[in-house]
C-alpha cells in the first residue's frame, strides 16, 4: 500500500517556521555599537631657535652636576640671588669756590697774595696781543679774581686793591714805566715793608721780570733792575707813581 502524501508536503511547515523566524528577527531591537571618536593629537608648538640655540642643540646640553651650575670653562657661577651687589662708590661733590671777599679776608700778608698769583693767576696772551701798543680799560679786582688771568694793568690794579685792604701800612701804589721808544708803557705795583720798597710785577710775557722784586731804596733802583733784565733792551724814559 502506498503512503498518501500531502499535496504540499513539508513545505507549509517550513514556510511557517521561516515566517516566524523572520518576524522575530524583525521585531528584535537593533543594537548598534558606537566606537569612541578619536581625539586628534594636540599640536605642540616648538620654540623658535636662534643660530646659537641651534648650535647648542647640536652639541647637546651641558651636564649640570648636582647642587651647582657650571659654565663651559668649569668656573662656578653663583645664582643671581647669591651674587654680591656692586659697591656704590659715593661721588664727592666739588667744593664750592670761595668768593672774592671770602678769599681776601683769609689772606693776612703779602706772601699769601704772592702764593695765589704764582699758583692761580696766569698771563692772558690773547688780551695782551689784542691791546698791543694801547692801554685797555683795566679789569676790576673781582673780575681778575674770577678769571684768574689778565695782563700787567689788570694785575697791578688787583695787587694794589688787595694789599691796601689787607694792611694799609703797605701803602700800595701803581708804578708806571714810560717807554715811548717801544710805543707802550708798563705797569706794576709797589708796596712798602719795614721802610723798604718792593715791586710786584705780574701779567707780563717776560718771566725775567715777573714776580716780587726788592727791597729797593727808591724807584730808580727798580728802574735799573728792569732795564737790565728785560729781554727787550732799551732805556726807560721815566718811572713814576700813577696818581
Amino acid at each position: 500500500m502506498k503512503r498518501q502524501e500531502h499535496p504540499f508536503g513539508l513545505t507549509p511547515i517550513i514556510f511557517v517556521l521561516l515566517f516566524y523566524l523572520l518576524t522575530c528577527l524583525a521585531c528584535a531591537p537593533t543594537k548598534v555599537r558606537v566606537y569612541p571618536r578619536e581625539t586628534p593629537p594636540e599640536k605642540i608648538s616648538l620654540p623658535k631657535t636662534t643660530p646659537e640655540g641651534t648650535a647648542q642643540e647640536k652639541t647637546g646640553p651641558l651636564k649640570t652636576p648636582p647642587g651647582g651650575m657650571t659654565s663651559p670653562n668649569k668656573d662656578t657661577v653663583k645664582p643671581s640671588s647669591e651674587r654680591p651687589t656692586a659697591e656704590k662708590i659715593p661721588t664727592a661733590e666739588p667744593p664750592l669756590q670761595k668768593t672774592y671777599d671770602e678769599t681776601v679776608s683769609e689772606w693776612k700778608s703779602y706772601q699769601d697774595l704772592v702764593k695765589w698769583m704764582e699758583n692761580d693767576f696766569s698771563f692772558d696772551k690773547e688780551r695782551y696781543e689784542k691791546f698791543s701798543g694801547t692801554l685797555p680799560v683795566p679789569r676790576s679786582p673781582e673780575e681778575t679774581f674770577q678769571l684768574k688771568s689778565g695782563i700787567y694793568i689788570d694785575a697791578a690794579m688787583f695787587l694794589k686793591e688787595i694789599l691796601n685792604r689787607m694792611n694799609p701800612s703797605y701803602q700800595a701804589q701803581i708804578v708806571i714805566l714810560i717807554m715811548r721808544r717801544y710805543g707802550f708803557n708798563h705797569y706794576a705795583c709797589s708796596f712798602r715793608k719795614e721802610g723798604k720798597l718792593f715791586i710786584m710785577d705780574y701779567g707780563t710775557p717776560y718771566k725775567e721780570i715777573t714776580g716780587v722784586h726788592g727791597p729797593y731804596a727808591s724807584l730808580e733802583e727798580y728802574k735799573k733792575f728792569y732795564e737790565k733784565h728785560h729781554p727787550m733792551k732799551g732805556e726807560i724814559e721815566a718811572i713814576t707813581y700813577l696818581p
